[in-house]
Formats: structure tokens, C-alpha cells, sequence
């Protein structure tokens, strides 16, 4: 497949159709595993077009398979995300999400949207060795999606040589792309600590333990296991985000328990278990330091995101041919459960620049008012055009 010199130009063209998709997936969103509305409109989309579809996989998944007319070659896999955030948008728009509570606050539709306008220039324009699998995934949102995929045999069904997956990124100009070798994205984790104490009478504290005390006294401390456990080199994140005690009717009264929680964010396996070890040994002596006892659970959830370094100068490739790219992007702490697809097979993640407001400002994703560029949709699609011509072009020797 030889990548043609106005691929950008081209796909253009189906620009007002693509943010008509676009905007029909933004009104109706649909929360993790339950987007049997948009994984409906895709498969519908991918069987006009011509390519092979399969349904109900890790309940709302959608998988399209595309084989090149150039004869036998290697396989990739080009991941889209599909799943809504319960946020109530305040955007305002035309196309503002109809659904009370939900909203396409991360720019999956976006998402869904530019690998469908390459599905679609894709099966006009067959003209590769091997095959594309077209992997419309659910529940990204915190629900592992990507974990059940695997797990129900993505890769056993849909064989794939690399994945690769794309994100749009907020205050990341309009036509760069942005990706890096080895861990790109972070380690999630959530924790709780539950501090439990007699309570008692606040005007007569000495007759009582007081689990505000250790709780404070954690929350004091708790950045030095950041600060003095982890290498200055390396990045790591704790913090608390939840918080609950006594009643705000009854503020005399020492509460017998203090309950909080918040997550944590790592890119190494050494640093992520130096931070648990750490926070469970903190509570646990703030708590016996004023006579209480500490409860910590502490939960691993979406692995980092570790980008191999063939898959990485090959998207770098594709990417350039369009635009700027920066193949050594900083890594984010926030966390992707591509990560789970990543572990299984060689791939890489890259980002593209959603832009910036006339003004110079943005809106960043996970907000009530964040709404994806549609500018974005022909220029994500032809990323991933160039990526199959990269891959699976006159070559034909796949991924790698």
C-alpha cells in the first residue's frame, strides 16, 4: 500500500459526515458495557462498508476484520474506545448529550468516530498485504474493558501481530502527535484507610480516642512516601480525594471512625509496591501512635501503559507523514486499560493534539465542559490509514 501524497486531503472530504457521526454518538451517550446503541451504530457502519463484523464481545465489543487484496501479509489491531463518563455536561452545544448524568467527557466518541472514517477509507482503498482488525472496545472508563476483551480471547480470535491505540490530547496542537518507548501512561491504583477509635464527647477528649487525630497526622505525612521513598528520577503519585466523618449535626462529638481514600499513580513495579508498603506501614503507625487501629485496603487496578520500541518508530513513522511528532513525549499519569491489550502483544499508544479554544485556552478531558475538536476526526483517521500502509504496505512484513 503506498500512502497517497493527499490522504489528508481525501479524507477531508468525508469530514462533514464523520462529525455527523461524531455528533450523533456525542448526544447519545452510554456508560461502560452498556453502549449497545454505538457498538449497534458501528457494526452497521462496518457492514455497509463491506468489512467482516463480530458482536458481543465483552458484552457491547465490536471487532471488524479487513483483509488486503495484495495477498497473505502480517496483522495489526487498531483499538477505538466507546464508553461515556457519568458527568452532566455544561457545554451548551447543539450536540450536548441528551442523556441526564452522562456525557462524552474523554472524547471516545472521537475516537469511535476516526477509526470508523478509516475503516471505511480502509475498504475502498484495500491496497495492503495482511489483515486490520478493527477493535471497538467498551467500558474504558475505570470498568477494564480491555482486561475482559483479552480474557473472552481477542487475541486467539482476531490474531495480531501489534495493537495500537490513539488518544486525543487536550493543549496538544492540532496535527502533532505525541508517543513514547516504554511506560507512557501510569499504574492506577485506589486505596482506603478506615481509622476506628472509641470517639466520644468533644469537650471531653481524654475519655476518648479520637481517629481524627491519625488522620490527620497521615494525611500530614502521607507525600513523604512520595518524597522520601521513591527515586527523585523516577514520578509517582499519591492523593486523597475522599474524605468522611462524624455529622455535621452533631459537631460536639468525636467521631468513632474516619474512612478515606484516594488513588495512586506509578510507573514502575518497584515504585508501585514501595508506595503501598509504605502507605499500609504509615496508617498503620499514625494509628497506634494515638491509641487507635488502622483498616487499609489498597487495590491494583489498570496496569501502565508500555509502549515497545519497533511499534513505537513505526507509528512515529505513520504519524510524521502527517505532521509533527514527538517520539519521546513526557509520560502521563493518568492511566489507560490499553495497557491490558498491550500486555498481550507489542503496540504502541499514541496521542493526538485536540487543540486549543481561539483564545489559547482548553478544556481538558474528564470535565463538564470538554468537547472533542472535530477537526481532530479526518486527521485521526488518516493516522491510522498511514499506519496500516506503514505496517502492512508493499513490504507486506507486518508490524515488526
Amino acid at each position: 500500500m503506498t500512502l497517497a501524497p493527499d490522504l489528508l486531503a481525501r479524507l477531508a472530504r468525508h469530514e462533514a459526515e464523520l462529525t455527523a457521526i461524531r455528533h450523533d454518538l456525542h448526544r447519545h451517550p452510554e456508560l461502560g458495557f452498556a453502549e449497545t446503541r454505538t457498538a449497534a451504530l458501528v457494526a452497521a457502519k462496518l457492514r455497509g462498508w463491506g468489512i467482516a463484523v463480530v458482536e458481543g464481545i465483552a458484552r457491547t465489543g465490536v471487532v471488524g476484520t479487513l483483509r488486503g487484496r495484495r495477498g497473505p501479509g502480517g496483522a495489526i489491531a487498531l483499538r477505538a474506545d466507546m464508553d461515556a463518563l457519568p458527568i452532566q455536561e455544561a457545554t451548551g452545544l447543539a450536540h450536548a448529550s441528551q442523556t441526564p448524568g452522562v456525557m462524552h467527557a474523554c472524547g471516545h466518541d472521537g475516537h469511535t468516530t476516526m477509526l470508523l472514517g478509516a475503516a471505511r477509507y480502509l475498504a475502498e482503498h484495500p491496497d495492503f498485504h495482511g489483515t486490520v482488525h478493527f477493535i471497538f472496545q467498551p467500558a474504558e472508563e475505570g470498568l477494564a474493558g480491555g482486561r475482559l476483551m483479552v480474557e473472552e480471547g481477542l487475541f486467539e480470535r482476531f490474531p495480531a501481530d501489534a495493537v495500537f491505540g490513539l488518544h486525543n490530547e487536550p493543549g496538544l496542537a492540532l496535527g502533532r502527535f505525541g508517543t513514547r518507548t516504554g511506560p507512557m501512561l501510569a499504574n492506577v491504583d485506589g486505596w482506603s484507610v478506615r481509622f476506628r477509635g472509641t470517639g466520644g464527647h468533644g469537650a471531653v477528649p481524654h475519655r476518648a480516642t479520637d481517629p481524627t487525630q491519625p488522620m490527620a497526622q497521615f494525611i500530614a505525612t502521607l507525600q513523604s512516601v512520595i518524597g522520601r521513598n521513591i527515586p527523585a528520577g523516577q514520578t509517582a503519585v499519591l492523593s486523597v480525594g475522599h474524605i468522611v466523618a462524624g455529622d455535621a449535626r452533631a459537631p460536639n462529638v468525636i467521631p468513632a471512625e474516619v474512612f478515606l481514600s484516594g488513588t495512586g499513580r506509578s510507573f514502575l513495579p518497584v515504585a508501585r509496591e514501595v508506595m503501598e508498603r509504605r502507605l499500609r506501614e504509615l496508617a498503620a503507625g499514625c494509628a497506634l501512635a494515638h491509641g487507635c487501629v488502622a483498616e487499609v485496603d489498597y487495590q491494583h487496578a489498570y496496569p501502565a501503559v508500555v509502549n515497545t520500541p519497533a511499534e513505537v518508530r513505526l507509528a512515529a513513522r505513520a504519524a510524521a507523514a502527517l505532521g509533527a511528532v514527538d517520539d519521546d513525549y513526557p509520560p502521563i499519569t493518568a492511566g489507560e486499560d490499553f495497557a491490558y491489550l498491550l500486555q498481550q502483544r507489542p503496540g504502541a499508544f499514541m496521542l493526538a493534539g485536540n487543540g486549543f479554544a481561539p483564545d489559547g485556552s482548553y478544556h481538558h478531558v474528564h470535565t463538564p465542559h470538554y468537547d472533542f475538536n472535530d477537526g481532530l476526526l479526518p486527521i485521526g483517521a488518516a493516522y491510522w490509514v498511514s499506519l496500516v500502509a506503514h505496517a502492512l504496505g508493499d513490504a507486506g512484513e507486518g508490524a515488526r
